[in-house]
Formats: structure tokens, sequence, C-alpha cells
């Protein structure tokens, strides 16, 4: 694996077992609530007022371009646990790195949101529902049993920092480098003990949790096949939408479809939660902005992209792009879950109706949040009202 550049960082939080004396803390740290056990979370809860202070300390310049709430973490992870492969057993858990991108500075005229417009939407009868979303970050392997548990401590910890919906990655049940029989062997239905457990941590931690299962097709499929599925449980333990990846990852030197069957063109997956809709994309879905325009005609003002994008030369660089294209293009927000290193390219973020990045992580284990804000997206989508200007409809391939 050739690595790519890690991102530029603007602000820098990290979190250890004890604390370290020359970890440099950025922001408010009171409203950061510690984890179980012996985690201490440390947060950047003033993202905006803080960035150029650390950026000058740091010596990093930004080369997003100006984004005053975004924030990156810091440090690289360890060297992991020892003993089986590193490639095929869950990263190591000890160090962990939390953003939150929920605040905002002197620019944004707004407190605890993620515009950079000033506006009161409430005044001028625009919406103005708020849902703060976390990204997860972290290393599944071969073991399914400790892919949960290793899920469930992190959409623990972001529901301590106030998350209502938590993004995994995708094949957050199994993962390994290259897909072989071992993945459908442990393929499950939708009823198997994996998903059962995907919903009892919504219901035990109040979340919608969206992740990557390892689908056993069933009915007249193939029994050597499998569905690359999302699934969207809520905190009633009831599955909020289910999305089976379309486009199969066939590039890169890379056969997805030899072993997973393409999932159905359907209608696009979307759930509600406090006001705000939230569609699902999975990967490679990313490099077909058809799908995700369907997914913004259908309603849905947050686009949720869980992956594991394959790190390689100029890889976090087109996903970068992506990801922020899709922000643009649809007026609409992008949470992007990765796979952290060395199976994931890692660079989860979180990007605004503008394509501000506003809550970004590097290569390492993590999670960062951030503020959906409909008051902002309506701002956005009055200026720029590029949605209700098409002129194309976009229709299923034969």
């Amino acid at each position: 694996m050739q690595p790519d550049n890690p991102p530029t960082r603007a602000a820098s939080v990290a979190e250890s077992a004890a604390p370290t004396p020359d970890l440099a803390v950025v922001g408010d740290l009171s409203a950061a609530p510690a984890a179980a056990g012996s985690r201490a979370i440390v947060s950047s809860a003033t993202l905006s007022a803080s960035a150029s202070a650390t950026t000058a300390s740091t010596g990093a310049p930004d080369s997003m371009g100006p984004s005053p709430s975004r924030g990156v973490t810091a440090p690289d992870r360890g060297a992991g646990t020892t003993g089986a492969s590193a490639w095929e057993q869950p990263a190591a858990t000890p160090e962990r790195n939390y953003v939150t991108g929920t605040s905002s500075g002197p620019e944004s005229g707004t407190s605890g949101g993620m515009s950079a417009i000033a506006h009161n939407p409430a005044a001028a009868g625009q919406p103005t529902a708020a849902v703060d979303i976390a990204v997860i970050q972290f290393g599944p392997g071969t073991d399914v049993d400790a892919n949960l548990a290793a899920l469930r401590a992190e959409v623990r910890a972001a529901s301590e920092l106030g998350a209502r919906v938590v993004v995994a990655p995708e094949y957050a049940m199994f993962a390994v480098t290259r897909l072989d029989e071992r993945v459908v062997a442990v393929a499950e239905p939708l009823t198997g003990p994996f998903v059962n457990g995907l919903r009892g941590i919504a219901a035990e931690f109040g979340v919608y949790l969206v992740a990557g299962v390892v689908e056993a097709p069933g009915g007249d499929q193939p029994a050597d096949r499998i569905y690359n599925t999302l699934v969207a449980a809520s905190p009633d333990a009831e599955f909020a939408a289910v999305y089976r990846k379309a486009h199969l990852y066939d590039a890169f030197g890379f056969l997805e479809s030899d072993l997973v069957l393409p999932g159905p063109l359907e209608p696009p997956q979307t759930f509600t939660v406090d006001g705000v809709t939230f569609g699902m994309q999975t990967c490679f879905d990313l490099r077909f902005p058809e799908g995700c325009r369907r997914i913004a005609a259908a309603g849905a003002q947050v686009l949720l992209l869980p992956a594991q994008w394959i790190p390689g030369p100029g890889k976090v660089d087109q996903w970068t792009t992506l990801l922020r294209a899709r922000a643009i293009e649809n007026t609409m927000y992008v949470a992007a879950a990765d796979q952290c290193a060395p199976r994931g390219a890692g660079s989860s973020m979180i990007v605004d109706p503008t394509g501000a990045v506003v809550a970004e992580l590097g290569e390492q284990a993590g999670l960062a949040t951030a503020r959906i804000d409909l008051g902002h997206l309506a701002e956005v989508r009055t200026t720029n009202p590029s949605l209700s200007l098409r002129r194309y409809t976009i229709e299923p391939a034969p």
C-alpha cells in the first residue's frame, strides 16, 4: 500500500488512557463527557474560534480553503495489536480521536451551527430543524463479534457527544483487504445476530445507527453470493431503511461483482429524524453522481455514505473531491464514514451544502461530529437554487 498524504489539520484533539503533559488542547473541554472505562475524550468544542490560532501554532496551511468551523484530528494511530496479522483483525482501540464541528465563529453569525452565512431562518419562515450526527472511523476485521463490540463502544462515545444519527463504515460486520469465500461464509440474513445487534445498540443509546453488513441474499439468489448492504436501525430497534449497494467495485484491479450481487434499482431509501431527511449510498456509488441526485430529488437533505475506500495513490484526493462535489451539486450535507488504515484510506468527513469540510479525520481510528442545520441549508438553496432549476430527470438504466 502506498500511503496518501495526511489531510491538512486545522484543529487538533486527542485521547489517551491518561492525560499527556505536552498535549495541545483546543477549545472548551467542559462539553466533552468521559467515555467508558479509562478512555478520556478531548473535544474541540470551539473549532472556528480556535482554528486560526491552531493553524498558526502548527504551521500547517489549510489546503481545503476557508472553512472556519472545520476540525481535523491530529496524531497517527499506534502500532495496533500483536499476534494475528493486523490485516485480519479489528484495529486496536486504546487510541481514539474525537472531533466536533458543531460550533461557529464570528463569520457565521450563528451560535452552535455550521453556517458561514449570517441568517435568521426563523424570522424568514425557513426550516430551523437541526440534528447532530457522527461518523465513525474504525478498523473492522474478520471477527464479527469483536467488530460488533468495537462498534458499540464507538456508538456509545458518539451518543455521549450528543449525536442522534451515527454512521459506521461499509463492511463494518466483516472486512478483508480482498473479498474471498470467507465473506460468503459469514453472511447472514437481516434477521441474523449481527443486524439484531445493530438494532440493539441503536435502542441502547437512543440513536439512528447506519452500518455496512454482509447480507445472505436467500430466496432464489445464488448461494455463493452476498449483498453489500446498509442497515439503518432506529432507536426503537426497528429498520429505518435498508440499501443494497448498486454500483459494485469492479475497478482499480478489484472485482467486487465476483462475490457480490448488485442491489436492485429501487426508489431511494430515506428516513427522517427530527425533521431532517437522510438518504444512503455506499462507497463506489460516490463515483456515480446520478445516484446521489436521485436521493436529493427524493427530498433528502443529507447523504450518508459508509465506505471502505481502498488506499492508493491519489485516492484520498479523489475521495475528498467527490464528496465535496456531491455536496455542492446537490446542495446537501454529506456525511462519509470510511474504514481507518490499513484497509481503508480514512479521511471520514462531514461536508456542508456549500462544499465546506466542517469535520474531518485523518487515517487513524476516531469519530467526528457536526450539526445538520436546515436553516443553513435553506439559505444555501435560496442563494443557489440549482436543484429547482434542473431540466433533466434521472432514470434507472435498463
